[in-house]
């Protein structure tokens, strides 16, 4: 069937809207029609070639739609169903089989390879093929077939439109904060980067009952967001010394949790800085292929604490997405506060609000 995508041509070009074909459902896919589809940092980098997927390439991984039809071996959603797409995993590796999808053998070819297992592609034009499957899914098109274990089956009375953002960004804030670090009620946690990743770890922390929660960012305007979601603190880069601010915050003691999403060195040295004995920094930022940062061995070895890499919150979506939307109808996880509405069209425009700052965390609508 013909299809609207937008293609990202070649390194850092914008994107062009092209009609494409979409070939034959295989036995363990579905097919989507997408309402919207969520613009997280990792498809402007994939644009860009930081981290490669063959170009040109039709990205999105933060879908959200209704299932039109299943392939021969999906039992898991139906026709007519509401969906939330999410990252692929193999199903098969030792990984997997763990419950740790985030952590599959093959993560990188299943969500970054442009192709199927098989070597096919979903998507082409008369000049040959175009990479798709971007994290099983590829969702910035109208109608996707969607690798099963991207499909999150989701309550059909709540709004698809604000849904996508669930199955990558939002879900990676919330469970680097809910799955990973598990901080206990009373505890302090500080977020560096309060874009959608750390605006989901701040409201995390808060349904967790962290009592002390700060946000660090550059914005004031994002800072005066965090604290409308639950910061109780806020700090801002650019005013002082970060780490001795939030020593000051928690009587000189440090914090008990750091998450960490700028993925630049020098905040992340800073996050490590901050923490009390025995605590715990969790890096979810995604930097360039050979980043490095230091840290201070000596003193620091008398903390004991711990640093860790969490992917996509370390959560099985199947799992997780459902829990965060029971937690948002509670009104205890108001992630759509964090939400900006485009028109498919103007996805060059939603990308550029994203990278200034303007708009934190767009969604394109169909």
């Amino acid at each position: 069937m013909d299809i609207t995508a937008a293609v990202a041509p070649a390194q850092g070009q914008p994107f062009a809207l092209r009609r494409l074909r979409l070939d034959d459902l295989r036995h363990d896919e579905v097919r989507v029609r997408l309402v919207a589809t969520g613009v997280c940092h990792t498809d402007a980098i994939v644009r860009d070639q930081v981290y490669p997927t063959p170009l040109p390439a039709v990205l999105g991984h933060e879908g959200a739609g209704v299932v039109e039809a299943v392939g021969s071996s999906v039992t898991t959603v139906r026709e007519g169903d509401h969906v939330v797409l999410s990252a692929n995993s193999c199903g098969q590796c030792r990984q997997c089989m763990s419950g740790d999808l985030s952590y599959c053998e093959d993560l990188f070819g299943r969500n970054f390879g442009g192709r199927r297992p098989d070597g096919s592609t979903a998507l082409s034009d008369d000049q040959g093929p175009v990479s798709s499957m971007f994290f099983g899914q590829s969702s910035f098109a109208t109608h996707a077939n969607v690798a099963a274990r991207s499909v999150v089956a989701v309550d059909r009375e709540v709004p698809l439109d604000l849904l996508g953002p669930l199955g990558c960004g939002i879900q990676t804030g919330a469970g680097a904060v809910l799955n990973e670090m598990r901080p206990h009620a009373g505890s302090s946690l500080v977020v560096f980067g309060a874009g959608a990743v750390g605006a989901a770890g701040i409201m995390a922390a808060v349904v967790a009952g962290c009592t002390t929660v700060i946000a660090v960012d550059l914005h004031d305007s994002r800072l005066d967001l965090a604290r409308s979601i639950g910061a109780t603190h806020t700090v801002n880069g650019r005013s002082g010394d970060v780490v001795e601010r939030i020593r000051e915050i928690t009587g000189g003691r440090g914090v008990d949790f750091a998450l960490e999403t700028t993925a630049v060195p020098a905040v992340l040295r800073q996050a490590a800085d901050a923490l009390a004995i025995r605590g715990t920094v969790v890096l979810v930022g995604a930097a360039a292929p050979g980043t490095e940062v230091a840290f201070e061995t000596g003193a620091s070895l008398t903390k004991g604490w711990t640093f860790k890499t969490v992917i996509e919150g370390s959560s099985v979506p199947q799992v997780f997405i459902p829990q965060l939307i029971d937690l948002w109808k509670q009104g205890r996880f108001p992630f759509d506060s964090l939400i900006k509405k485009y028109p498919f069209d103007r996805i060059n425009e939603a990308f550029a609000d994203s990278g200034s700052g303007a708009t934190i965390k767009p969604v394109l609508t169909f």
